[in-house]
């Protein structure tokens, strides 16, 4: 016959105990006064500044929560294999594939998509606009949210700095010259405005 011992886990620490009443006093002991830990697959995350609390599948990628979830279909979905840059969203202020990264891992981050790009009234949308920096539109939220990630990094970048931060972004109908003329003159109006703010203050 065989005697099933079940373990009981503490929510705070992961550690394992015999009873539930060493589990009871475990926790008076070690963890007396915190709040409720977060049930598990629920999420904590920020998003073009609105603060979401979330429960989401371990399947769940980043994209499929922005998109599907919260109804932000301004990323897109191209080769669902991080080759395109398409669904590229900045995550603590660094851009990243959303098809790639999962849901569950952004717990407690801040990301950004195009649309809260748009809605800061960056200087990236209109240049991308005035210089013709997209034909079909499908790749373009990626390579905006790329742009605004590097000049974030670096306020007056040159040729091979732009190059080399769209490498990983694809445009199938070849706009690539644009896109330099375009990041070049939205960052010489961003340093305007951090110029302007600064003489205001």
């Amino acid at each position: 016959m065989t005697v099933e011992i079940r373990k009981h886990i503490c929510p705070y620490c992961g550690e394992m105990l015999d009873t539930a009443d060493k589990l009871k006093g475990h926790v008076f002991r070690m963890h007396k006064g915190r709040g409720l830990p977060i049930p598990e697959g629920w999420i904590r995350l920020t998003v073009n500044r609105s603060e979401y609390n979330l429960k989401v599948e371990p399947k769940w990628t980043l994209n499929h929560l922005i998109h599907e979830v919260l109804g932000l279909t301004g990323s897109k979905q191209f080769c669902d294999q991080g080759a395109c840059g398409a669904c590229t969203m900045i995550v603590d202020g660094r851009p990243i594939l959303s098809c790639m990264m999962l849901a569950i891992e952004c717990d407690g981050k801040t990301v950004q998509t195009i649309e809260g790009i748009a809605a800061e009234g960056h200087p990236l949308i209109e240049a991308y606009t005035n210089h013709h920096a997209m034909q079909c539109g499908y790749c373009t939220p990626g390579f905006v949210v790329t742009s605004k990630a590097l000049l974030d990094r670096v306020p007056d970048p040159t040729d091979d700095q732009i190059i080399e931060a769209l490498a990983g972004n694809i445009c199938r109908c070849g706009t690539y010259q644009q896109h330099i003329i375009a990041i070049k003159e939205a960052a010489a109006k961003v340093r305007v405005r951090k110029t302007a703010g600064k003489e205001e203050t």
